[in-house]
């Protein structure tokens, strides 16, 4: 099984990509519904939960684990990989969704020992709207610009987008944040054209409208969901362990209010989805620190 988690709601719209395009393969989704927004938190808390949700889906049944979460991402996917994984969890593999946006912004593989400057194109500015730990983790522009160092990245910190997208806000007030944040980042860019932009969320896609109508004309909003189905489908062949077929129906849990979360998920997940409440086990940090 693969387990998909993330912070909240926002994981739901990888895990509906992933779903259509895996049917034959079966899915758990765990939302850290309790604790999120992740945005807004230290990186160590970041670090700890994500460590938690993780175990959980383990604890579950699943045996390679997708943080659909850029926050989670940027800021706990490789301590946890080198500090915590093996010991608690051999044999399992977690990754991460800022990798296929990375990958397909470069077009470099993530793994390639590429040194600086060797694979320099036309000068281009990407922009990235995320949340505002995401974009001062500084994960995005750092993995870039190893690999791609004439791209220019220019990010916006979005501090309250993600709590208006889950507390299902009016149309009008979304609307107005993202005209905000757009204008914000054009100041940065001062009248220059993005060649693309990246929405470093996973709740973003929901309002991927609204940064279209926001945004100069024809600029490309890349899909994370779209681009985290093609990595890992390739990740799939490369690790033919982890490449089966156990088709079943997608369970999903969060740790917050089942009743609430289920009311709120279709928006998300594009049909019914039923949440079951699930508890802690016994600290999985005291395993590796």
């Amino acid at each position: 099984m693969i387990g998909v988690f993330d912070s909240g709601h926002g994981g739901l719209t990888v895990l509906r990509a992933l779903h259509a395009a895996m049917p034959e393969r079966q899915f758990l989704y765990l939302g850290d519904h309790a604790a999120a927004p992740y945005g807004n938190r230290t990186p160590e808390e970041v670090y700890r939960l994500t460590v938690d949700g993780v175990d959980r889906l383990f604890r579950q049944g699943a045996e390679l684990v997708v943080l659909a979460c850029n926050t989670a991402s940027a800021l706990a996917l490789r301590r946890l990989q080198q500090t915590w994984l093996d010991q608690a969890w051999p044999g399992r593999r977690v990754l991460g969704v800022l990798v296929p946006m990375v990958e397909a912004i470069t077009g470099v593989p993530w793994m390639a020992d590429v040194p600086a400057g060797r694979l320099a194109g036309e000068p281009r500015t990407i922009a990235i709207f995320a949340t505002p730990l995401t974009v001062r983790s500084e994960a995005f522009p750092r993995e870039i610009n190893k690999r791609a160092p004439e791209v220019r990245v220019v990010q916006q910190g979005c501090a309250d987008l993600v709590p208006l997208i889950e507390a299902d806000a009016p149309r009008d007030e979304i609307v107005a944040a993202v005209r905000r944040y757009v204008g914000a980042l054009q100041q940065q860019l001062g009248g220059a054209r993005p060649q693309a932009v990246m929405l470093g969320c996973t709740h973003y896609p929901l309002v991927a409208d609204l940064f279209a109508e926001a945004l100069p004309a024809g600029v490309e909003i890349l899909s994370q969901p779209d681009l985290t189905v093609r990595s890992l489908d390739a990740y799939l062949r490369r690790h033919p362990e982890f490449d089966r077929r156990d088709h079943g129906p997608v369970r999903f849990f969060t740790t917050g209010d089942a009743a609430r979360v289920t009311a709120l998920a279709t928006r998300f997940y594009g049909k019914p989805a039923r949440f079951t409440h699930l508890e802690p086990s016994a600290d999985p940090l005291m395993l590796a620190e």
